[in-house]
């Protein structure tokens, strides 16, 4: 059974930092790409990051409210994934979910990932 567990989030001020991480179990993710969204009250579903299991080849959201230059995603362990979340803004308060998609293609759309985790509240105080 494949299990996507979120982790990290909380209540910071605007400024401050957050790592969030997502612990993957149930299956080989080696040839996976793993994703983190985020989902506000009354917003859809809007992709944050990526990478590959194997490691590198990071892509940000090139939204309005890029996350580029602030946040970070890497592979922190065999089975961890994290987000390093940097000078956090209010706009940035959301549910941040883990996702895995097996395959590469349009790797910023959320119905592309097959797994999910049940999400982390992160909220940024102004």
């Amino acid at each position: 059974q494949v299990q996507l567990v979120e982790s990290g989030g909380g209540l910071v001020q605007a400024g401050g930092s957050l790592r969030l991480s997502c612990q993957a179990s149930g299956r080989t993710f080696t040839s996976y790409t793993m994703g983190w969204f985020r989902q506000s009250p009354g917003k859809d579903r809007e992709f944050v990051a990526r990478t590959r299991w194997t490691g590198g080849n990071t892509y940000y959201a090139e939204h309005a409210d890029s996350v580029k230059g602030r946040f970070t995603i890497s592979r922190a362990t065999e089975k961890t994934v994290t987000l390093q979340m940097n000078r956090l803004k209010p706009e940035d308060t959301a549910v941040y979910y883990c996702a895995a998609y097996a395959g590469s293609t349009a790797d910023y759309r959320s119905a592309n990932y097959d797994y999910w985790g049940q999400g982390t509240q992160v909220t940024v105080s102004s």
